[in-house]
């Protein structure tokens, strides 16, 4: 995930702004982290480049 995607991306859940946390990063892509929403706090993680941004509830579906 490119930083630039940042200006663009917002809480699926509220529309609230996000906070980035970047664990590693490689030639300007963010590999590993996660989002954090400043309005209703969920965390949204970042796995191979991409955000995952299903709600928990889905994402829980998801990985059954």
């Amino acid at each position: 995930m490119k930083r630039d995607l940042m200006e663009i991306l917002a809480c699926p859940l509220c529309k609230g702004d996000l906070e980035l946390e970047a664990f590693e990063e490689k030639d300007g892509e963010i590999l590993d982290g996660r989002l954090r929403c400043k309005g209703c706090g969920e965390v949204y993680p970042i796995e191979d480049g991409i955000p995952n941004m299903l709600p928990p509830d889905l994402r829980e579906e998801m990985g059954r």
